[in-house]
């Protein structure tokens, strides 16, 4: 008989937990191969005790930027959102798995903007010319699919949204000053109020 005692498990949630930090950071390291990673039949994360133990050993543990954890949470929270809304947005509803797969790689390529905006202090940065880009393709989109301005506004202002209240968690989160917080929040502002003007100005040149 082995007298090896066989190894523990812990999820994802238990993991983070030991490690102090937060979940989504966790996965992601998984996910770069910063720490062993276990996937269940079902599709769960798993993480050898050991592993975990090792890893919080180590000073300093793997480090993020701001923006990483912004997009982590950002994508977490919108997956929350819509998985526990009552139903589905009425900008989605009509919508194909097509229509839907070109709003997502819209929504990537402003994701990857707003992460280049926030991390520079360029006011007048060629990104927001980028980010007006992407109002125009939101607009085409949205026009195509057949929604009306204010649902082509209700989906853009959906994605603030989710990034504003990933703003709003990060001093808990990454430790970020208040001060900092606050100039993120602006930075995204700048970046999302020109796409939306973008969407009105595409509705109202194919007037």
């Amino acid at each position: 008989m082995d007298d090896k005692e066989a190894p523990t498990y812990l999820s994802l949630s238990a993991a983070s937990r030991l490690l102090g930090v937060h979940a989504s950071t966790l996965r992601r390291w998984a996910d770069e191969g910063a720490v062993p990673v276990y996937i269940t039949p079902g599709g769960h994360r798993r993480f050898a005790r050991a592993d975990i133990l090792a890893l919080a050993s180590r000073r300093p543990l793997p480090t993020q930027s701001i923006s990483s954890v912004l997009a982590s949470k950002a994508l977490a929270q919108t997956r929350t959102e819509l998985a526990h809304s009552p139903s589905v947005p009425a900008w989605m509803a009509t919508m194909s798995e097509q229509e839907r797969l070109a709003w997502r790689r819209v929504g990537q390529q402003l994701m990857g903007i707003i992460l280049r905006y926030v991390s520079t202090h360029d006011e007048q940065s060629p990104l927001l010319e980028e980010a007006r880009a992407v109002g125009q393709s939101y607009a085409r989109l949205a026009r195509n699919a057949g929604l009306s301005l204010s649902d082509a506004i209700a989906a853009a202002l959906f994605f603030r949204d989710s990034l504003v209240e990933a703003t709003m968690d990060l001093p808990e989160e990454a430790h970020v000053r208040p001060s900092e917080s606050a100039r993120l929040l602006r930075r995204i502002s700048r970046v999302a109020n020109e796409v939306q003007l973008a969407v009105v100005n595409g509705y109202e040149t194919e007037e």
